[in-house]
């Protein structure tokens, strides 16, 4: 096995010395900037969509798919990136993954139908999955798990900056008649352009060159069950129903190819998701923790924006300012817990009362109304916040503390894939809910108001408010604020089983040095 070093103009020996803190925050530089990429490719459209989607004619049905599109592909190709990351050049994978990020934002820019964009994004995922993985990977090889709290805290803030951010600027585009909705997708394209030049200049990581085989089997059915189960949960209740031949097709299909992969990824020379990586407890738990964290993590974002939109009547920029309480929570929680986490070496704590928060945050939206008071609104969402903040990234700081050096990047890319798929099957099962939810609160206030439902929206659309009939625009805004209050009072109870979980997890000393 042979070890060399990247550096900016090519190949050095190896240094053993730890980075210094300058070092290791200019190199950091680069991998927040493209996190920053990564979340913004999500989060910009998440104000825009109602508008998007009005304009290429999309219903509620697109709005899902277009977030779990780019969550479905993120989701399952994190794990190869991960694993790619212990076999190959972090630097490059990460520079691959910007170029792929590049490439399909501009596409997606260009979609002309909910079909095109739809598929865009899911080639967005694939390049976004890299970054946000390989940035998690990159640090922990730069940084021994003792001091690896203070520098997650800026993972975290720079999360939160890009979910502050990302709403702010696709609300500023849509609402600017000179630049249009398709800038949503290109604006990210100058930061990934400058993180791949900023990595270049300043990351450097030893790489570990041997022959390795990628476990592509493995990697197919794995998506192939995902992407299975998540169809079935998006169209379920709507296309069909819940109980039929079709359910029973698709979920007994999805659980055969689980099955499936698990065989495969035990006989791969090299497992995409190595099954003995869950011979240790923590990551055992830290993954099933992930799974329904990431439920709520992705709920929250998505359906807030449809809340304030929808349900207040709120122009796309003011939707993102209103969600600040929320993402200043996040920040704010992130960045003190990593420092206090490398001032006293213990990180239990933080991830226990994270998800009681998360539990917490997520009943109370769950009483929100199209006509709850926004001080109070801001106090539950400060909460949510709070608790995410606390649980993100203390979650594959965990793994990371548990795991022998050279399984990091399999072990990291695990909690990712876990957390996303959550998302992605949360925000797919969690949409749908909506969707029968708001049918039936509007369906309820029409027949109240004896209007004909011909005249609210029809075939399940995002509805333009602002040309809705004045006295049918109520009726509308209440069916929005309940359907999405229902959604958050579906996902307290995944906050409080990883509430549950993560008590099981037993704390361990953090590693002062990078050693196995």
């Amino acid at each position: 096995m042979t070890v060399t070093t990247e550096a900016a103009t090519g190949t050095a020996a190896v240094d053993d010395r730890p980075m210094t803190h300058r070092q290791v925050m200019e190199a950091l530089s680069g991998l927040l900037l493209g996190l920053f990429v990564a979340v913004l490719s999500s989060t910009v459209v998440s104000n825009a969509l109602p508008h998007i989607l009005t304009d290429l004619h999309g219903g509620q049905s697109a709005y899902t798919w277009v977030i779990t599109a780019a969550l479905l592909t993120l989701t399952a190709s994190t794990p190869i990136w991960g694993k790619l990351s212990d076999l190959a050049s972090k630097k490059l994978l990460l520079q691959i993954a910007l170029v792929i990020y590049i490439g399909t934002s501009a596409l997606a820019g260009l979609s002309q139908n909910t079909g095109e964009l739809i598929a865009c994004r899911a080639l967005q995922g694939i390049g976004a999955g890299g970054v946000v993985a390989l940035g998690q990977i990159c640090l922990a090889a730069m940084v021994p798990p003792r001091e690896r709290g203070r520098y997650s805290g800026y993972f975290g803030a720079v999360f939160a900056l890009a979910t502050i951010g990302g709403p702010l600027i696709g609300g500023v585009i849509v609402d600017t008649s000179w630049l249009g909705w398709r800038w949503c997708f290109y604006v990210g394209i100058p930061f990934a352009l400058a993180a791949i030049a900023v990595v270049q200049r300043t990351l450097k990581l030893p790489v570990v060159k041997r022959k390795a085989k990628i476990d592509y089997l493995g990697a197919l059915v794995i998506t192939g069950a995902v992407s299975l189960l998540m169809i079935w949960i998006t169209l379920a209740g709507k296309n069909y129903a819940w109980v039929s031949w079709q359910t029973a097709a698709m979920v007994g299909g999805g659980l055969l190819l689980g099955a499936l992969a698990v065989v495969i990824e035990r006989r791969a020379a090299e497992p995409v998701i190595p099954p003995d990586l869950f011979r240790f407890r923590t990551v055992a738990l830290a993954a099933l923790a992930s799974v329904l964290v990431g439920v709520g993590m992705y709920g929250a974002t998505t359906f807030l924006s449809q809340y304030f939109q929808l349900a207040r009547d709120k122009s796309p920029t003011m939707a993102g300012l209103m969600t600040l309480p929320m993402i200043l929570g996040l920040a704010v929680s992130s960045t003190v817990a990593g420092r206090l986490i490398t001032k006293y070496g213990r990180w239990k704590a933080y991830l226990v009362s994270g998800t009681a928060l998360l539990a917490i945050g997520f009943g109370l939206l769950g009483t929100a109304r199209a006509d709850t008071n926004y001080g109070l609104l801001s106090v539950y969402m400060a909460i949510t916040g709070i608790g995410l903040g606390l649980t993100m990234q203390n979650l594959v700081l965990a793994v990371q503390n548990t795991v022998p050096r050279h399984e990091l990047g399999a072990a990291s890319s695990v909690v990712t894939f876990f957390r996303t798929m959550g998302g992605a099957m949360g925000v797919s099962a969690l949409g749908a809910l909506m969707t029968n939810k708001v049918g039936h609160y509007l369906a309820e206030n029409l027949a109240a108001a004896h209007v004909p439902a011909g005249h609210a929206v029809a075939g399940g659309g995002i509805p333009d408010l602002h040309r809705l009939p004045a006295p049918i625009v109520p009726l509308v805004t209440d069916a929005f604020g309940h359907g999405v209050g229902t959604v958050f009072l579906w996902a307290a109870p995944f906050a409080l089983l990883a509430f549950i979980t993560v008590l099981f997890i037993k704390e361990t000393a953090l590693k002062t040095s990078q050693q196995n």
